[in-house]
Protein backbone atom coordinates (compact mmCIF):
# COMPACT_ATOMS: atom_id res chain seq x y z
CA UNK A 1 0.00 0.00 0.00
CA UNK A 2 1.46 3.57 -1.02
CA UNK A 3 2.40 5.52 2.08
CA UNK A 4 0.44 8.28 1.39
CA UNK A 5 -2.61 5.98 1.83
CA UNK A 6 -1.22 4.26 5.21
CA UNK A 7 -1.00 7.80 6.41
CA UNK A 8 -4.08 9.29 5.78
CA UNK A 9 -5.84 5.68 7.24
CA UNK A 10 -4.11 5.94 10.54
CA UNK A 11 -5.05 9.67 10.74
CA UNK A 12 -8.56 8.63 9.82
CA UNK A 13 -8.56 5.90 12.56
CA UNK A 14 -7.03 8.35 15.09
CA UNK A 15 -9.94 10.46 14.50
CA UNK A 16 -12.72 7.85 14.71
CA UNK A 17 -11.03 6.76 17.77
CA UNK A 18 -10.50 10.12 19.60
CA UNK A 19 -13.95 10.72 18.71
CA UNK A 20 -15.80 7.02 20.37
CA UNK A 21 -13.45 7.83 23.29
CA UNK A 22 -14.19 11.58 23.59
CA UNK A 23 -18.38 11.15 23.30
CA UNK A 24 -19.33 7.37 23.35
CA UNK A 25 -17.19 5.51 26.23
CA UNK A 26 -18.52 5.01 29.36
CA UNK A 27 -16.10 2.56 30.98
CA UNK A 28 -15.10 3.97 34.36
CA UNK A 29 -11.75 2.76 33.93
CA UNK A 30 -10.70 4.90 31.10
CA UNK A 31 -9.56 8.42 32.45
CA UNK A 32 -8.62 11.36 30.64
CA UNK A 33 -6.91 9.99 27.34
CA UNK A 34 -6.41 11.54 23.99
CA UNK A 35 -5.06 9.06 20.96
CA UNK A 36 -1.78 10.19 20.23
CA UNK A 37 -1.18 7.89 16.74
CA UNK A 38 -2.12 4.88 15.56
CA UNK A 39 0.25 2.90 13.09
CA UNK A 40 -0.92 0.52 10.82
CA UNK A 41 0.01 -3.38 9.68
CA UNK A 42 0.98 -2.95 5.77
CA UNK A 43 -2.03 -5.09 4.86
CA UNK A 44 -4.25 -2.93 7.33
CA UNK A 45 -4.73 -6.08 9.75
CA UNK A 46 -3.23 -5.09 12.76
CA UNK A 47 -3.32 -1.39 13.94
CA UNK A 48 -1.48 -0.12 16.88
CA UNK A 49 -3.23 2.62 18.96
CA UNK A 50 -0.72 5.12 21.07
CA UNK A 51 -2.39 6.45 24.35
CA UNK A 52 -1.88 9.18 26.31
CA UNK A 53 -3.64 9.07 29.65
CA UNK A 54 -3.19 12.65 31.76
CA UNK A 55 -2.68 12.00 35.04
CA UNK A 56 -5.31 13.40 37.82
CA UNK A 57 -5.57 12.36 41.49
CA UNK A 58 -8.98 11.10 40.78
CA UNK A 59 -8.57 9.58 37.80
CA UNK A 60 -7.61 5.37 37.38
CA UNK A 61 -3.94 4.61 36.81
CA UNK A 62 -2.82 4.42 32.92
CA UNK A 63 -2.77 0.60 32.74
CA UNK A 64 -6.16 0.48 34.15
CA UNK A 65 -7.00 2.95 31.14
CA UNK A 66 -5.81 0.78 28.76
CA UNK A 67 -7.23 -2.04 30.22
CA UNK A 68 -10.48 -0.45 30.00
CA UNK A 69 -9.98 0.19 26.00
CA UNK A 70 -8.82 -3.50 25.29
CA UNK A 71 -11.44 -4.15 26.52
CA UNK A 72 -13.96 -1.97 24.83
CA UNK A 73 -12.08 -3.12 21.70
CA UNK A 74 -14.50 -5.16 20.22
CA UNK A 75 -16.96 -2.35 20.39
CA UNK A 76 -13.95 0.21 18.80
CA UNK A 77 -13.43 -1.83 15.86
CA UNK A 78 -17.23 -2.35 14.98
CA UNK A 79 -17.53 1.53 15.04
CA UNK A 80 -14.17 1.66 12.88
CA UNK A 81 -16.08 -0.43 10.72
CA UNK A 82 -19.22 1.49 10.26
CA UNK A 83 -17.16 4.76 9.81
CA UNK A 84 -14.59 4.19 7.34
CA UNK A 85 -16.19 1.50 5.63
CA UNK A 86 -12.83 -0.57 5.17
CA UNK A 87 -13.51 -4.07 3.70
CA UNK A 88 -11.17 -5.29 6.49
CA UNK A 89 -10.90 -3.73 10.28
CA UNK A 90 -7.69 -3.66 11.76
CA UNK A 91 -7.30 -6.04 15.08
CA UNK A 92 -6.54 -2.98 17.24
CA UNK A 93 -3.88 -3.32 20.02
CA UNK A 94 -3.18 -0.22 22.35
CA UNK A 95 -0.08 0.76 23.76
CA UNK A 96 0.76 3.82 26.58
CA UNK A 97 1.95 6.91 24.75
CA UNK A 98 5.08 7.82 26.64
CA UNK A 99 6.83 10.57 24.54
CA UNK A 100 4.88 13.16 27.12
CA UNK A 101 6.50 11.75 29.87
CA UNK A 102 9.94 11.61 28.36
CA UNK A 103 9.65 15.10 26.93
CA UNK A 104 8.53 16.43 30.16
CA UNK A 105 11.38 14.42 32.15
CA UNK A 106 14.18 16.09 29.19
CA UNK A 107 12.81 19.43 29.99
CA UNK A 108 13.35 19.03 33.66
CA UNK A 109 16.60 17.98 33.19
CA UNK A 110 17.71 21.20 31.13
CA UNK A 111 15.73 22.99 33.36
CA UNK A 112 17.52 21.87 36.67
CA UNK A 113 20.24 20.06 35.27
CA UNK A 114 21.95 17.85 37.99
CA UNK A 115 25.43 19.17 39.45
CA UNK A 116 28.60 18.34 36.83
CA UNK A 117 30.75 15.28 38.31
CA UNK A 118 33.72 15.43 40.39
CA UNK A 119 36.73 13.31 38.68
CA UNK A 120 38.00 11.26 41.70
CA UNK A 121 41.69 11.60 42.72
CA UNK A 122 41.98 7.90 41.85
CA UNK A 123 41.80 9.21 37.79
CA UNK A 124 44.57 11.64 38.77
CA UNK A 125 48.82 10.66 38.27
CA UNK A 126 51.11 11.14 41.25
CA UNK A 127 51.54 14.70 40.38
CA UNK A 128 47.94 15.64 40.44
CA UNK A 129 45.93 16.08 36.93
CA UNK A 130 47.70 15.95 33.94
CA UNK A 131 46.73 18.92 31.49
CA UNK A 132 45.66 18.93 28.51
CA UNK A 133 48.37 20.37 26.63
CA UNK A 134 51.44 18.18 28.13
CA UNK A 135 53.46 16.68 25.40
CA UNK A 136 53.99 13.31 27.19
CA UNK A 137 50.09 12.34 27.15
CA UNK A 138 49.81 13.27 23.27
CA UNK A 139 52.72 11.08 21.89
CA UNK A 140 54.04 13.79 20.60
CA UNK A 141 58.11 14.71 20.54
CA UNK A 142 58.70 17.99 22.52
CA UNK A 143 61.14 20.62 20.64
Amino acid sequence: MKPDRMRRVDEALRKVLGDVLQHEMKDPRIGFATITGVRTSSDLSHATVLVSVLPTPDAPEPEDTIAGLRSASGFLQRRIGHELGLKNTPVLRFELDETIDRAMRIQELLDDPPPPAVASSEDDGPDGPTPPDDPTTTGGASA
